[in-house]
């Protein structure tokens, strides 16, 4: 099996997206259902599904079978990440989400333009806080809904707790990181926050739930946990590329990472080798919104010239040859699966978007 062949359960995963708001809408007060449909909206709105798409590579690379006893899993990762993007989009004051006004800028605008008392900012923000919260438990029963036997439903609930714990605690060090300065933020801190955030619960975890769903052996689940984080690190690293606006006609990408202030291994590494006017470039730039587009391209030439850029795209090439060589390596995953983990890699590592 193939990503291509992954990617055609995307249609099935979309129905039981649907079919799980509509079976809690069904249960719900009737003055409930509309805030179940901000949800619904949000979470079908698009996004790549890729999380979802791993859950379902996960059980095949356990199992070597057709994924689809495994699809109420994968929709569960979509719930999880609806609710974390809720609930960041919130923390980073984000404005749009694909395509369409974040959930909490929706919700403000709804209290305004039906003239609500109170202040629209806490209505929008205290709501879209419980909307995300209410997206939890539609994980919880999406992972208990897998046909398999208790104790791999209670494996998968144990990873889903890892996973959402680590990613709390790289979610905690992002926002201490931005509030240090660049010079006092190293790569180690930065890396730390890859790790337990974006490597856990967008690439090693997602392929564990589906592999201890299928019955991975736990030597199978540690080479994937090591090759998923490595993956992981590397696809924030691109991902910090992008946002930083380098290849941003080719991704589609919004390129606000810098006047977002992020503190990124690109800021970071270029920070430390920029003299004092390279600095002040980047410092005009680094968390200022009104930021001009002539004023990011002199902070991105920065982080070009004081050769930070190439030394992600180092960083990137060795995480991915490490994940690779420890695929090669393993005994404990089929040699049958090897060639869609590469694949897997590839489109993490190497994508434009």
């Amino acid at each position: 099996m193939n990503f291509a062949q992954l990617s055609a359960y995307l249609r099935p995963l979309e129905s039981e997206l649907r079919s799980s708001f509509r079976r809690e809408r069904s249960r719900a007060l009737p003055t409930l259902r509309p805030y179940l449909d901000v949800n619904e909206e949000f979470t079908l709105r698009g996004g790549k599904r890729f999380r979802a798409i791993l859950v379902l590579a996960g059980y095949h690379i356990a199992t070597g079978r057709a994924p689809r006893p495994v699809l109420p899993a994968a929709a569960a990762l979509e719930h999880f990440q609806s609710w974390m993007l809720i609930h960041d989009d919130i923390i980073d004051h984000s404005e749009e989400r694909r395509g369409g006004p974040t959930v909490h800028r929706a919700l403000r605008a709804t209290h305004e333009r039906e003239r609500r008392q109170g202040s629209s900012d806490d209505y929008g923000t205290g709501i879209a806080i419980t909307l995300g919260d209410l997206e939890e438990p539609f994980t919880v029963a999406g992972l208990l809904a897998v046909r398999v036997g208790p104790a791999a439903r209670l494996g998968a609930l144990a990873e889903y707790v890892r996973m959402t714990r680590l990613t709390a605690y790289g979610q905690l060090l992002d926002i201490r990181n931005g509030t240090l300065d660049p010079g006092g933020v190293t790569e180690d801190d930065v890396l730390a926050v890859h790790r337990l955030k974006s490597a856990m619960y967008t690439v090693a975890c997602p392929l564990r739930i589906g592999a201890t769903l299928g019955g991975l052996s736990r030597a199978g689940l540690d080479d994937l946990d090591s090759i998923g984080t490595d993956l992981g690190i590397a696809f924030q690293l691109r991902d910090d590329v992008l946002g930083a606006g380098f290849d941003s006609g080719a991704s589609g990408k919004s390129p606000n990472d810098l006047p977002e202030g992020k503190r990124t291994l690109l800021v970071i590494r270029a920070w430390a080798d920029a003299g004092e006017t390279d600095r002040t470039r980047l410092a005009r730039v680094l968390g200022n919104a009104q930021a001009t587009p002539e004023d990011v391209e002199r902070a991105r030439e920065v982080i070009r010239s004081t050769g930070s850029l190439a030394y992600s795209e180092r960083r990137i090439e060795e995480l991915a040859s490490r994940a690779l060589r420890r695929l090669d390596r393993s005994r404990s995953l089929r040699r049958s699966a090897k060639p869609l983990l590469r694949e897997i890699a590839e489109r993490l590592v190497r994508r434009k978007s």
